[in-house]
């Protein structure tokens, strides 16, 4: 196939021992050297550039440094070009040469049909080149930002690789695949490669780390996430005689379990959790995701101390990040009695962590449990990542007043 000439491997390299730290795909999308390829491919060159270069190896096997100009770290994707010739460098190498054979974009005015073929080009686990064929299912429902559902298989090694159809465009960038399944991968659509390149295609390159602008587009981020979360249609699951507060089921993927409820029983519950699928990687882990969690307790056959004493230690045994690490401070907790809707009474315990690198950034985790009845409760828990101060307490203040009693109602 004429694509495979076009795709590079990417490798990520300890300055200091010139030994690799990452490897990915990439591919040329100009004949003057610019290449594309995933964020989470170069992420170590964009955080730790003093510690980090990147070179690209072509199919035939020779090697170039190459530079980065921009990063879309929203939807995982990176522009590098290939790095000047040094004067006296050997002539053999790729980077002498001046001229480079570029893949085509699809067109946006020729959409994708449903079980089109499809052909993933990239360097799995650092083999060797391949090519796998899948077919086109769409885009993935309810992913925060579109991703194209790949029915075909992507391995390590293949991220950052193009996904071309039967006339060699390119249709979209391998990014992901599902652990556990079989031919479940994902591709980021071409219509962002298309994006970054009208706004990096002139850029200069890199010379310092991206901490601010990683932090500038994760702000972008936590606007767009807490804003559809605040602005979605006002969702509730009754649990016992309660009734809590869900995201959007065009958000949010919701799954619950618990304990058959039986006559005899001195205790029973219900748990679920739901997530919303907006995580991004950023290089120092994936942030800007939202959960919700609930255990719903019913004990009528204990005394209002017993069930006082066994509520009251699954609410201390909550785990919380007192201590901080390089990434993120401790968490720091104020814990108070607060109403929800219909005033109904809750414990509510708010705690936020700043990141150190990326400003003006928090995680958020808010505590709940009601305290309203002897012998029923439920326990609510929302982690956020990576918002501002202020849209923390947005959600803070609308979680705690999803809370309410049916019996209130």
């Amino acid at each position: 196939m004429a694509a495979r000439d076009k795709l590079v491997q990417i490798r990520t390299l300890r300055r200091q021992t010139n030994t690799q730290s990452s490897t990915g795909s990439g591919f040329f999308v100009s004949e003057d050297g610019l290449l594309i390829t995933n964020y989470h491919v170069i992420s170590q060159l964009a955080l730790e550039p003093e510690r980090h270069r990147a070179v690209l190896v072509s199919v035939s096997g020779q090697e170039a440094p190459v530079q980065l100009l921009a990063i879309d770290v929203l939807h995982d994707l990176a522009l590098l070009r290939v790095a000047p010739a040094k004067e006296g460098s050997d002539s053999t190498e790729a980077s002498a040469e001046r001229h480079y054979s570029a893949l085509p974009l699809r067109p946006s005015s020729r959409p994708l049909s449903g079980g089109e073929r499809i052909f993933s080009l990239g360097n799995p686990l650092d083999v060797g080149f391949a090519i796998t064929e899948g077919t086109y299912n769409g885009l993935v429902q309810r992913s925060f930002y579109p991703r194209i559902f790949f029915g075909g298989t992507l391995n390590p090694g293949m991220s950052g690789g193009p996904a071309i159809d039967t006339q060699g465009r390119v249709v979209g960038v391998n990014v992901a695949k599902q652990l556990g399944a079989e031919q479940l991968s994902f591709l980021v659509p071409v219509e962002f490669v298309e994006q970054l390149l009208a706004h990096g295609r002139e850029a200069a390159p890199v010379k310092g780390a991206m901490h601010a602008e990683v932090t500038r587009q994760l702000m972008a981020h936590q606007k767009d996430l807490v804003d559809r979360v605040l602005s979605g249609s006002s969702r509730s699951e009754r649990y016992g005689p309660y009734r809590v507060p869900v995201p959007s089921e065009t958000l949010a993927r919701c799954w619950g379990d618990g304990r058959e409820r039986r006559s005899e029983s001195l205790f029973d519950f219900e748990r679920s959790q739901c997530r919303i699928d907006s995580e991004v990687f950023t290089g120092d882990g994936d942030v800007g995701g939202l959960g919700m969690r609930y255990e719903a307790y019913d004990a009528p056959r204990l005394s209002p101390w017993q069930f006082a004493h066994t509520y009251g230690s699954s609410f201390a045994n909550e785990p919380m990040r007192k201590r901080g690490n390089r990434v993120r401070t401790g968490y720091e907790c104020r814990e108070d009695f607060v109403a929800g809707d219909a005033k109904l009474p809750l414990r509510a315990v708010v705690c936020m962590a700043a990141y150190r690198k990326f400003s003006g950034l928090y995680d958020l985790t808010v505590l709940a449990v009601s305290v309203d009845q002897p012998r029923q409760g439920v326990l609510g828990r929302l982690n956020v990542s990576a918002v501002s101060f202020d849209n923390a307490q947005r959600l803070a203040r609308q979680y705690l007043q999803g809370f309410s009693s049916e019996a209130a109602q």
